[in-house]
């Protein structure tokens, strides 16, 4: 029984987590669950329990597995099965599996996917590593091209927008942090040897 409480008790930042990274607000998730934006808002928090009613359009809403919203150990199989999300023509595959915390994304750009920029804002913090192609990134009133090999990153409370900035193709890994995680990394001096 404490496992399913426990479970049960994670569902809310997992909600949250899907919902921001989908970019959606709770209005629109309640247009497409029919669930109210005041129950939303209280699974989100915690200070709601969600029902199997409510979990399988929302698991629906967010394009994942019930099994995958609630966090489900795993059940024998090893594999880990991400499923990619295109969203505004942008696919993203998720390259972690669990909420909260950082979360890791290849994200790719069809060739001549040429989107006009409409700067957001959101709470996090966001890393960019480009790997093929050429990516527009336009953080506040700064319009820049990254090519492969280099890395951005940025509060993502800054008015920000990516694209291709060419026709070609553009794939990128995206690390993301909804509560303003940073990437930490500890680089190792050389050998005088």
């Amino acid at each position: 029984m404490e496992d399913l409480d426990r479970t049960l008790d994670s569902v809310g930042p997992r909600l949250r987590a899907l919902r921001i990274q989908r970019e959606a607000t709770l209005a629109e998730l309640s247009a497409a669950t029919g669930i109210s934006v005041s129950t939303l808002s209280r699974l989100e928090s915690g200070g709601r329990r969600p029902t199997l009613e409510q979990l399988l359009p929302l698991a629906r809403a967010h394009g994942v597995t019930l099994d995958e919203l609630v966090d489900a150990p795993p059940t024998g199989d090893p594999r880990v099965h991400m499923r990619p999300l295109t969203r505004h023509g942008l696919t993203m595959i998720p390259l972690t599996r669990r909420a909260g915390g950082i979360q890791a994304y290849k994200m790719i750009i069809p060739p001549g996917l040429r989107r006009s920029p409409e700067p957001r804002t959101h709470e996090g913090y966001e890393w960019l590593y480009v790997l093929n192609g050429r990516l527009r990134l336009i953080l506040a009133d700064h319009d820049h091209i990254l090519v492969p090999g280099e890395a951005a990153e940025f509060d993502t409370q800054l008015p920000h927008w990516f694209g291709a900035a060419s026709d070609e193709p553009v794939e990128f890994l995206s690390l993301f942090g909804a509560q303003g995680e940073r990437a930490h990394f500890r680089a190792r001096p050389k050998n005088s040897a």
